[in-house]
């Protein structure tokens, strides 16, 4: 990476969110038969390395004025702080008081959901607060369906297979989106010369 250089918000969050989604799914699939275990595993990592490729295509941006650290700077680190306070803080409930372990899923995707909606308005990107959104609804009904005794299947499905290739998905369809707007410059900086004439 070139000095001054930074990763776009885009590309991290589309790091970040595949990595989270593959976890998902690979801690969270195995109440699942073993053909779907291993099925759902093997896209999992496919999109992860889809994601990847097109995140390592697109050259870093230029840093912008003012000393801005790709995305991380005081609200990204608020947000993450808020997050793991959460998300353990819930879980000692869970498991402590409640004495109700298999709705510790379905927390953590909750909490990961308002976690995506915050930075939304951090990194001002919207297509956060939509992911972000979805990723709570399904972890609300997973924790509706471990109070009302579902099985475990049933609510590792809904409160982590499905938000993992929820994150999957648009962290693949972020990485894609920033690919594509990169060849777009660039094949709009090739059509100019030096001095800014067309030269198509």
């Amino acid at each position: 990476m070139e000095p001054g250089a930074r990763m776009a918000p885009e590309k991290i969050g589309s790091i970040i969110g595949a990595v989270f989604g593959l976890v998902f799914v690979f801690v969270n699939s195995d109440t699942l038969s073993t053909t779907l275990t291993i099925g759902v595993r093997v896209v999992a990592v496919v999109a992860l390395v889809a994601v990847l490729l097109a995140v390592w295509r697109v050259p870093p941006a230029p840093a912008p004025e003012g000393g801005a650290r790709g995305g991380f700077g005081r609200g990204y680190w608020v947000v993450v702080a808020i997050e793991v306070v959460a998300i353990f803080g819930g879980l000692a409930i869970i498991n402590g008081p409640l004495d109700a372990p298999q709705a510790a899923v379905a927390w953590i995707s909750t909490v990961v959901g308002v976690h995506f909606v915050a930075l939304a308005l951090v990194w001002k990107l919207r297509f956060f607060a939509g992911l972000g959104a979805a990723l709570t609804v399904l972890g609300v009904l997973a924790l509706i369906l471990a109070a009302a005794g579902a099985v475990d299947s049933s609510i590792d499905t809904i409160g982590a297979v499905l938000p993992g290739f929820l994150l999957l998905g648009f962290s693949l369809w972020g990485s894609s989106r920033a690919l594509i707007a990169w060849r777009s410059h660039r094949d709009a900086a090739r059509s100019l010369g030096d001095d800014g004439v067309d030269l198509t």
